[in-house]
């Protein structure tokens, strides 16, 4: 037996007043608590009990050993419960990954309510485009679009994305609104320099979807720059909803070609390592981010919520 048990041992019959009763409560026999305890002394070189056949006293030093071992042993029973009440309230760091694009646009807003409902979750986000490997980098917990691969990582999913092509009302009153993919030949688009497969935006047709290739004289690398061309009436611009939804919402941009356009919808994941979903502070989370963008409320005309599912194995974010 460990040093833990001989001390539950030694105090349990001193508490009880003996071996018979402490041997009852631990589930042993009494010799076998009377050998644990003869076991103590010996290894401490010290009598601590004085034994006659009717009860059992404690010696000087064993009143001193008592005393120290009751507050020992009540201890291990605080951290014990500390460490089982952490396992069901939701507490502690939270490492999160997010997408630039949720990260900057919808995440932020919601985090004080959920600071409010949760306020023993600390929280540390990354906000990147950049692909990581959540193991290897100790996160707890990525927010992504992106298309399932099978692998160890866990998902649930959140909600779909979907692409919009808009401009702002001041470029649409001076250069007039695309009615057909076609008009967009005579119209600046604002494009992505180092993605050129993004100039290519498909649209429906009766056998399926056509894709046309825009042009502008207007590009960037990231989608933020993008988005205030677009705001400045630069030209006319295709982003995912969970971008320029806010400023749809607000009229500070306009969606065209709505009739034809193929949205391309990208459902949007929790991504957890394994074993990490089941942390009441990731739980907490995902569950959290589930209520508020199940309706992808950046949407003008916000679809139906994505129905729950079951946590599955998915590939790296």
């Amino acid at each position: 037996m460990d040093r833990t048990g001989e001390l539950t041992a030694f105090a349990r019959a001193v508490e009880s007043g003996g071996f018979s009763a402490a041997a009852r409560e631990l589930g042993l026999s009494p010799s076998a608590v009377s050998k644990i305890v003869t076991r103590l002394e010996n290894r401490l070189g010290v009598r601590l009990l004085s034994r006659t056949t009717r009860s059992l006293g404690l010696t000087p030093e064993g009143e001193r050993f008592f005393a120290r071992a009751q507050r020992i042993l009540a201890d291990i029973d605080e951290a014990e419960r500390d460490a089982a009440q952490a396992q069901r309230t939701p507490r502690g760091l939270l490492r999160m990954h997010s997408g630039v694009a949720f990260g900057l646009h919808q995440l932020p807003p919601v985090l004080p309510e959920f600071t409010a409902r949760y306020p023993e979750i600390e929280i540390e986000l990354t906000v990147t485009d950049r692909l990581v490997d959540l193991v290897e980098e100790g996160a707890d917990l990525a927010v992504r679009g992106s298309v399932l691969r099978d692998s160890s990582l866990i998902a649930r999913r959140i909600c779909d994305l979907e692409r919009v092509i808009c401009a702002a009302p001041a470029y649409l009153a001076q250069h007039g609104t695309p009615r057909t993919p076609e008009d967009l030949a005579h119209h600046n688009c604002l494009r992505f320099f180092d993605h050129p497969h993004l100039s290519h935006w498909p649209f429906k047709v009766k056998d399926g979807v056509r894709s046309i290739e825009v042009r502008g004289s207007h590009s960037a690398n990231n989608a933020e720059t993008l988005l205030q061309m677009a705001l400045l009436g630069m030209g006319v611009l295709r982003l995912a909803d969970i971008v320029v939804g806010p400023h749809l919402l607000r009229g500070d941009l306009v969606a065209v070609l709505t009739d034809v356009h193929h949205v391309e919808p990208l459902p949007m994941h929790a991504l957890m390592p394994p074993g990490k979903h089941r942390l009441p502070r990731v739980t907490a989370m995902v569950e959290f981010l589930v209520e508020k963008f199940a309706h992808a409320p950046w949407r003008i005309a916000p679809t139906a919520p994505t129905p729950a599912r079951r946590s599955q194995r998915v590939g790296k974010p």
